[in-house]
């Protein structure tokens, strides 16, 4: 009886372990779990090249990490759905830009709950909801092909424009579906870490640790809730580099 009771006790230890740890979504050799679409080029009327074709090598592996060069627009996207999953990742820019983005920042984005088929938003990319990742901006939220979602938020212009900016505490924006601020800069030089938390229809960006962003009542456009779907790595005119991917279920 003792060892049973010692068993079950490793066991249940094992399991608590590997849970705390999260389920790699990349094995750090080949993109196996992952499929590419590459969609729209800009100032090309040519059809996208879509899932499974990829003839100039766009997604790829390199040093471990999964290399996008982002000569094309597309994304690199999850074959299975998540829901209620804490995403960590870690990414690094590369030295390409390509056109029409050769002298802007650097940037790339993680697509969540995406639905639907490829090439719903802007002809590149699902329906669903979006951590940006671009230079100065990691961590700003971009609703793509109408997800909407609740918001703490304080509006402010911004070259002319009326913007968004996430702001705990500030009066709740219903029915956002437009880029949204991050509420403070948290980028460094180098590797950086960006989580993800969805829990039910509430979301959280975090930023090398700090919380840039929360939302409530994620949904679809007709106001159906959107809390699961799969997972896209951006490829947006900027190389870039991801590695130690990985989500953990949450209760």
């Amino acid at each position: 009886m003792q060892g049973r009771v010692v068993g079950a006790v490793v066991l249940v230890l094992a399991v608590a372990t590997a849970v705390a740890a999260g389920q790699p979504l990349f094995n750090g050799k080949d993109l196996s779990g992952w499929e590419t679409y590459l969609g729209k080029q800009p100032g090309s009327d040519a059809e996208p090249l879509g899932v499974g074709r990829d003839p100039d090598g766009n997604f790829g592996v390199q040093d471990g990490a999964i290399h996008i060069v982002g000569r094309r627009l597309g994304a690199l996207t999850t074959t299975a759905p998540f829901e209620n999953f804490r995403l960590r990742l870690e990414f690094k820019w590369g030295e390409k830009k390509w056109p029409p983005r050769e002298n802007a920042k650097r940037n790339s984005g993680v697509v969540y709950h995406g639905v639907g088929p490829h090439g719903a938003h802007s002809g590149n990319w699902m329906r669903g909801f979006q951590s940006q990742v671009q230079e100065g901006d990691c961590g700003d939220f971009h609703s793509l092909d109408g997800a909407t979602i609740d918001v703490e938020a304080a509006t402010l212009d911004l070259d002319g424009a009326k913007v968004l900016r996430y702001a705990p505490g500030a009066a709740v924006q219903v029915g956002v579906h437009q880029r949204v601020l991050h509420s403070a800069d948290a980028e460094q030089p180098g590797w950086n870490v960006m989580e993800i938390v969805a829990r039910g229809d509430t979301v959280e960006h975090i930023v090398n640790g700090k919380t840039v962003f929360r939302a409530t009542h994620l949904r679809q456009p007709d106001g159906t809730p959107l809390t699961k779907g799969r997972i896209q790595l951006q490829s947006e005119a900027a190389e870039i580099f991801y590695r130690n991917l990985e989500i953990r279920p949450l209760e």
